[in-house]
């Protein structure tokens, strides 16, 4: 029999190992143990009442019986009943030797997390004073770094409004490009935008931003709508019809005028002329048609500047045809009102600039026109500086009937901006060539500048520029912008209003001239190398000489300075080749006298081979540019007199048998 405890509790699998018979012994054992307690287990709860009593009572009656026989299995239940309960207590023993060291284990964990815990309390106490010590440390750097955040906010928002005012200015600017090239689809979608961003500026609280952008709006809105009106009525009413019906009426009732009226005038004795008031009269209509015209045709240069040409046009047969007195009104005096004078000015150096960028990049930029003509190409001037100083002149014809000296001075100081815009330009073209200082271009340039400077020293004495600079004196007298020696040269007419434009060109053509000398006197010297080697002191006299010849080191030098000469005689104009070779000869001059006469000693015969060579072949290849070359080279000049006087001492002198020549001394003896 088993304690009521035993029953049903699986059997715990002993700790000590067996080998493998003894396992499967026991295995055995242990499933016949449980199929044993499942039928107990069975008996037990078929059983009324399932007490242990009667649990076992049924155990032996389902195992026993009745049968006696059976009683021979008491043994072995007995046996199996047995092994079951030391099977069950060293099962209980090992649960309750277990269970303490899982306990045991718990709680040192727990006691771990706790001291963990504790560490991580204090570390967290410690954090929050740290914390809390640095917000009372940082309290006045945030109130400052508050503030600076507020004055970032207050400067973005005055950034963003700046950002506003510079996007409508550009997109006036761009109304104001496209219209100015006559491009109305663009300019009016570029207002479609600027509408667009007007719209979305509404819910803004910035009142006059909103007033800025709806004023610019309605600006460009007239202007657009102006123009495209303009455009669309402009063919029929061109000034040239107007102004050339004009001229028509005046030439038609000349005749009418003079044989009918003015009799009629004259008999009455009245003073008034009558063509000339009736000449005066349809000029008036034509000012106010043209003060009419001209605000609508600002915006765009080219019916600007159209404008502008009939209005000269205009002018130039009134007062020359018709004898229209330049004292009456005329078209002259509308044109110098303020809006529209600036905007002349403005035009006139656009189409200038276009103008000299056109002639500079054409392919005859730097060909004469007259360069097959020999008598007329006497200057060697390149197309683009003729046409420049052609562009400047008509520039003058265009202004010099203005009314006012002052106008006409603004238009001086154009002129004068167009010259230092072209010498800027030439100087840059000449840097490219600076390495072929004696190329085609190169002198093409400097002939250009050459030309520029004569012109305008030409026209400082032409009356009217004369007259401009008695009005630009009187200006500069009345705003004390000159000094009294500068003044005093105006006046006395020593300077000239473009006298600061000359001195720039000249130094200009000073500094190419001097880099092409250089050029050439470089290579002269290079070929010089064996002429100043010679062997001056050992060379037979010239008595002991058939006939004297040019010393053979000599050639390449000679040579050399020919060829040069012959190329920039062709290139340059004869003022500026004049000025080359007196610099040429000036430097090759004190080179001779210094590394050739100076640096060697002469007997008779290098004395005379000397000579020769600078009498009968150096001096005679400058005679076709002056009569006497040997004046230009002075140094080789006294040297060679000096040599000549020491030999006819030496000669008649019985005291120098031997006779060593250097410079303008006489020595005896051998170097």
């Amino acid at each position: 029999m088993l304690p009521a405890g035993e029953i049903g509790e699986p059997p715990v699998t002993p700790c000590c190992s067996e080998n493998g018979d003894q396992k499967k012994n026991l295995k055995e054992k242990s499933d016949i143990s449980i199929a044993a307690l499942v039928e107990n287990e069975q008996v037990c709860e078929g059983t009324d009442n399932g007490d242990l009593p009667s649990c076992v009572s049924a155990f032996i009656e389902k195992e026993v019986g009745n049968d006696l026989k059976s009683l021979k299995k008491l043994d072995k239940l007995i046996e199996q009943m047995t092994e079951n309960k030391m099977q069950l207590e060293e099962q209980v023993l090992t649960v309750s030797s277990e269970i303490p060291k899982r306990i045991h284990t718990a709680l040192k964990k727990a006691e771990e997390s706790k001291q963990f815990l504790n560490q991580f309390l204090e570390q967290e106490t410690h954090l929050f004073s740290s914390i809390n010590s640095h917000l009372l440390t940082a309290q006045p750097w945030m109130e400052d770094l508050g503030a600076m955040i507020n004055q970032i906010e207050e400067i973005e928002r005055h950034l963003a409004y700046l950002k506003w005012i510079s996007q409508i200015e550009e997109l006036s600017d761009n109304i104001q490009q496209y219209l100015m090239t006559n491009n109305v689809p663009e300019a009016a979608s570029t207002l479609v935008f600027m509408a667009e961003l007007d719209i979305k500026l509404q819910e803004s609280s910035c009142t006059h931003l909103l007033g800025f952008m709806r004023a610019t709006v309605k600006f460009w809105h007239k202007i657009l709508k102006d123009k495209l009106t303009r455009q669309g009525i402009y063919p029929y009413f061109t000034p040239e019809w107007y102004l050339a019906q004009v001229l028509l009426w005046i030439g038609n009732h000349t005749q009418f005028l003079d044989e009918k009226i003015q009799p009629i005038l004259d008999k009455v004795g009245s003073s008034v002329n009558a063509r000339l008031e009736f000449s005066r009269g349809l000029m008036m209509l034509i000012l106010e048609k043209l003060a009419a015209d001209i605000p609508c045709l600002l915006y765009d240069d080219n019916l600007f500047c159209h404008l502008v040409d009939e209005v000269l046009l205009f002018e130039k047969e009134l007062h020359s045809v018709h004898g229209y007195p330049s004292t009456f009104a005329n078209c002259m005096h509308i044109l110098s009102e303020e809006t529209c004078f600036q905007r002349w000015l403005t035009v006139e150096r656009k189409f200038a600039l276009q103008k000299m960028d056109s002639m500079l990049s054409s392919e005859a930029a730097w060909i004469s026109q007259y360069k097959d003509i020999t008598d007329v190409d006497e200057m060697k001037v390149p197309d683009c500086a003729e046409t420049f100083m052609t562009l400047l002149l008509v520039i003058t014809d265009r202004y010099k009937n203005l009314p006012t000296a002052s106008r006409k001075l603004q238009f001086l100081e154009l002129q004068k901006d167009l010259v230092d815009d072209f010498r800027i330009r030439l100087t840059q073209v000449m840097k490219e060539e600076t390495r072929a200082s004696l190329g085609f271009r190169y002198c093409a340039i400097l002939n250009a500048v050459n030309y520029i400077s004569a012109v305008l020293a030409d026209w400082a004495d032409n009356v009217f520029f004369l007259q401009l600079q008695q009005a630009a004196l009187e200006v500069f007298a009345e705003n004390n912008t000159l000094s009294k020696l500068q003044l005093g040269q105006l006046a006395s007419m020593e300077s000239s209003v473009f006298d600061d434009m000359i001195n720039l060109l000249e130094r200009l053509k000073h500094d190419m001239l001097t880099r092409q000398v250089d050029h050439v006197f470089r290579e002269v010297k290079d070929a010089a190398k064996l002429y100043k080697k010679e062997r001056w002191l050992s060379l037979p006299s010239q008595s002991e000489q058939a006939v004297m010849s040019l010393s053979s080191s000599a050639c390449p030098l000679l040579l050399t300075l020919r060829d040069r000469l012959l190329q920039l005689e062709q290139q340059l104009c004869f003022s500026l080749f004049k000025v080359f070779w007196q610099m040429l000869v000036e430097k090759l001059d004190i080179y001779i006298y210094q590394e050739i006469i100076l640096a060697n000693h002469f007997n008779e015969g290098g004395a005379a081979q000397l000579h020769f060579d600078m009498t009968r072949n150096l001096f005679p290849l400058f005679s076709h540019y002056c009569k006497r070359p040997e004046n230009y080279f002075k140094h080789v000049k006294r040297s060679l007199y000096s040599f000549e006087f020491e030999c006819w001492f030496c000669l008649t002198s019985e005291r120098c048998p031997a006779v060593n020549f250097r410079a303008t001394s006489c020595h005896s003896g051998t170097k």
